[in-house]
């Protein structure tokens, strides 16, 4: 009697792995489809009857870069009739501010401001950085971008485009700009294919999927959430932010153009302690993320899909496994070249290199985030409590 029930929980357990790896190709083909549809839209033109509506820039800066210059200027030649830039700074002896002003100097027609210092309303630094910025924005739609982030002349009207009557928020999907490199490589891949995968079919199905690097907003529904102070408990406002839009029954989306990354640094190293602070992040707001998100990664999928196909019919479990990593592969390769939209700055021979490695390190990055829950950034160390709020420990806290 045992051996018959343990035969019967095995098939019960291989028939739902089974079904959640069929269910996972349809994700991928999901993401291919919407992302050629959704992505790269041709149809940013200024229009000739109603006005656009002006809009306040927020921009925290801490620090500098090889590329912070060139990526601020792209928000001074933007093609958009009114906007302000409201630089946000948190110190008085940043050398960002000395980039800022020089850039105000050569676009004395832009509009743009420069608040030092901060507001502490909370435990998150961005917040507290851009509080001043917010209070003072003289426009109803607002956006949030990050220092990292570069505009094409036709962003903000993208953005602005895809502000309807219903929606509260928009925001782009996070991609990279093309740099020389192996680890700006490794960085494409993972935005182009993994993330990029999940984002957009969150996306189509209307699952907050926010990142706050680059979001625009109406200021009226976070006044009535009590203001951005009211998100400074939080070290993921943007996910926070959506939530509370969503709550009040608009609708959020993603503009057809990607967030174009272009941070000065780029080092694997930085990079995976990024992906591993926001694996953390998921894990303390959705709980439901120590579980699907394993198996949503290649070579954990592969093993339970080729064990659950041996079970059900008997299948070769070597030959099913190379053929789930070949298609999953190849799909990821369509998926990066949707979203590029365009030639791919490195060979195949580095997309082999790169995918493979992105995708037998996830395991172990997860695994990091799930054993050192506590969170560095910037120049805070973080203790995150279920539901996603945050309290500020020790530096000297192990991580």
């Amino acid at each position: 009697m045992s051996h018959y029930y343990a035969d019967f929980t095995c098939l019960v357990v291989a028939l739902a792995f089974f079904v959640f790896w069929i269910g996972y190709w349809f994700v991928h083909l999901l993401a291919i489809a919407y992302g050629k549809w959704k992505l790269h839209s041709k149809s940013c033109k200024l229009p000739k009857e109603t006005p656009y509506p002006a809009v306040s820039i927020l921009k925290p800066l801490t620090g500098v870069d090889v590329n912070l210059f060139s990526n601020l200027e792209t928000f001074f030649t933007m093609r958009y009739p009114v906007y302000e830039l409201l630089f946000c700074i948190s110190d008085e002896s940043d050398p960002s501010l000395m980039l800022v002003k020089k850039l105000i100097e050569k676009y004395p027609d832009v509009d743009a401001q420069i608040f030092i210092g901060g507001e502490k309303v909370g435990i998150n630094p961005k917040i507290n950085n851009i509080q001043l910025g917010y209070a003072s924005a003289k426009y109803e739609l607002f956006m949030i971008s990050d220092s990292g982030v570069r505009m094409k002349d036709d962003t903000l009207i993208d953005m602005v485009q895809h502000m309807k009557e219903d929606v509260g928020l928009i925001h782009q999907m996070p991609f990279v700009c093309d740099r020389d490199g192996f680890p700006a490589t490794l960085e494409k891949i993972y935005f182009g294919t993994a993330h990029a995968r999940i984002y957009l079919a969150a996306d189509f199905v209307g699952i907050n999927c926010a990142t706050g690097m680059s979001a625009l907003m109406r200021k009226k529904l976070i006044d009535e959430a009590g203001g951005l102070k009211a998100f400074g408990c939080y070290l993921a406002e943007d996910f926070f932010l959506a939530k509370a839009i969503k709550d009040r029954g608009w609708k959020i989306g993603i503009c057809s153009q990607p967030a174009w990354q272009n941070p000065g640094i780029c080092q694997i190293p930085t990079f995976q302690e990024r992906i591993i602070r926001w694996t953390k992040l998921r894990i303390a707001m959705v709980p439901s993320t120590i579980v699907f998100e394993p198996l949503s990664e290649c070579m954990m999928l592969g093993i339970l899909a080729a064990w659950s196909v041996y079970w059900l019919f008997e299948c070769d479990p070597l030959a099913v496994y190379l053929l789930h990593v070949l298609f999953w592969f190849l799909l990821d390769w369509i998926l990066l070249s949707v979203v590029q939209d365009g030639p791919l700055p490195f060979s195949k021979f580095e997309f082999v290199l790169g995918w493979f490695l992105r995708e037998l390190t996830a395991p172990f990055l997860f695994l990091n985030a799930l054993l050192r829950p506590a969170i560095r950034w910037k120049a805070g160390v973080y203790r995150l409590k279920w539901g996603g709020v945050v309290e500020e420990i020790k530096p000297t806290v192990k991580l």
